[in-house]
Formats: C-alpha cells, sequence, structure tokens
C-alpha cells in the first residue's frame, strides 16, 4: 500500500465532511465548521447523507441478488462508515470482490479498514483520481476479472468533474473496458426539489472546501447514462429506488438522485 500523502486539514473536504454528517469520526474542526454552516441553510443535508448511504446498500444488494454481480469497482470511496460496499456484497455473497477507488490521502490511511472482508472474496484498494480512468482499471485489474462482468459504483464523486462531456468521457472510457452484463451506478446531487436551498448549501461548500462541487438537473445525470439500459424505476430521488417496506410510508424526494443501468 503506497504511503499517504499529508492530510491538509486547513481546508474541508467532501469525505470528511460527509463522515461527519453519518456521525463518524474521521474530520477535523474545518470539516465540521463547514458541514454546520451547510445544514444551517439545508437543514435536510444530514437526511441526504443517510439516504445515500441507504441507497447504496439497496443497489449492492440489487446487484448481487437480481443481476448476479460479484464483483465491484467503487469510484470516490469516501471514508468507512456502516454498509460499505464490501459489507453489503459479501453479506449477500461471501465470494464478491470489491475494489475501492479514492484520492483523499485520509482515506488511504483508513484503506486498511476497508480492506477487511470475507475469505471467499477479496478487497482492495487503489489511490487514484476518477479523471485517472486508464490507471484505475489497470489497478482494479490485479483483483478483479474484468473479462467477466463488473459494477461501477460512481456515489457522490461526479458532481467534482463540471463539464457533462468530461464526466462521460470518464464513463465511457469505464465502461468500454468492461464487458456486456456489467453495470454503471450514479448518486448524483440536484437543486430540483429545495431549488435554492440546496445552490446555496453547494456555494458555502465551495467556499469551504478545497475541490468545486456541481449540481446537475435530473435530465443531464439521465444523459450520462446514454448507450446503457436503465434499470427501472431509472433516475429518481434516492429515496424512491427500489425503497424497503418500511421506507415505502415515508419515502420523499430529496436532491440527491441516483440510477442504475446495465451494459447492454
Amino acid at each position: 500500500m503506497d504511503s499517504p500523502p499529508p492530510i491538509d486539514t486547513s481546508r474541508a473536504h467532501s469525505a470528511r465532511i460527509w463522515n461527519y454528517w453519518l456521525g463518524g469520526k474521521d474530520n477535523y474542526p474545518v470539516d465540521r465548521e463547514a458541514g454546520d454552516g451547510i445544514v444551517a441553510v439545508l437543514p435536510e443535508i444530514v437526511d441526504i447523507a443517510v439516504a445515500t448511504r441507504a441507497v447504496l446498500a439497496r443497489m449492492v444488494t440489487h446487484l448481487v441478488e437480481e443481476a448476479g454481480i460479484d464483483q465491484f469497482l467503487d469510484i470516490g470511496t469516501g471514508l468507512p462508515t456502516a454498509n460499505n460496499t464490501h459489507e453489503v456484497a459479501q453479506t449477500a455473497n461471501p465470494a464478491a470482490r470489491v475494489v475501492y477507488v479514492d484520492n483523499d490521502p485520509l482515506v488511504l490511511t483508513h484503506a486498511r479498514a476497508l480492506l477487511t472482508g470475507t475469505s471467499e472474496g477479496a478487497t482492495a484498494y487503489v489511490h487514484a483520481d476518477l479523471r485517472e480512468p486508464a490507471t484505475i482499471l489497470a489497478n482494479a485489474a490485479r483483483t478483479l476479472d474484468l473479462q467477466r462482468p463488473v459494477a461501477i459504483t460512481l456515489f457522490g464523486v461526479l458532481p467534482f468533474v463540471g463539464e457533462d462531456d468530461a464526466a462521460k468521457r470518464i464513463i465511457d472510457h469505464l465502461m468500454e473496458a468492461l464487458p456486456s452484463g456489467s453495470h454503471l451506478a450514479i448518486v448524483h446531487s440536484t437543486s430540483a426539489v429545495t431549488g435554492e436551498g440546496m445552490e446555496e448549501a453547494v456555494r458555502r461548500w465551495n467556499e469551504a472546501g478545497s475541490a468545486v462541487y456541481h449540481l446537475r438537473t435530473p435530465e443531464r445525470i439521465t444523459a450520462l447514462f446514454d448507450g446503457l439500459e436503465l434499470v427501472e424505476p431509472g433516475v429518481v430521488s434516492c429515496p424512491l429506488w427500489h425503497p424497503g417496506l418500511v421506507e415505502v410510508g415515508e419515502a420523499r424526494e430529496m436532491d440527491e438522485f441516483c440510477g442504475l443501468a446495465r451494459k447492454r
């Protein structure tokens, strides 16, 4: 495993802010200050963080149990918390193999926590940037068989790529390297539900953080799946994607949308 680069605690970082909202301890005062500033204008952001983690669990379970996927490439991992991809996947199939990718040095220092999985399966960590798809694929191939279907998960990482064309080129590079039956899962923020509240929250995020965050409309998120076959119900607010029985009565739209698609 690579030696982690220095951690900059003078600027807030997205992975640490989300860790704070999820009740984690892997954050610094600058992250908590930024997180509290965003909560002040968008109180539901904590619910959004929880809903994002919940839809990850539902999507990964669906991929294993319904689509027969046993290989995952989780790009933009974030800090370890409850229901990490390998925990969900290996609960459904102990032989599942998972590769995590992130460019945050703090995530790298915690990577060993991500590498504990079942003896039947495998977990690995790659320190790389989303904008380096060739590097990601080359390293992932050490753990995953890229000749067999793989599910790529991009949860909350595409907002850091502002231009749609650039985001689509990254997605196409990744998916073109994988066979038919592979899947792509995306979770992405919008302002379609709360409007100015989310826009102000993102403005504060960008003032505090070191990487600029961009919102997309649901239509622009849907366009990122062009060339793939969307799984029902398509691109929707996270609580509305295959809600569990307990969630049906309380499912409501929020400004975190998601979708899952299959490569034909």
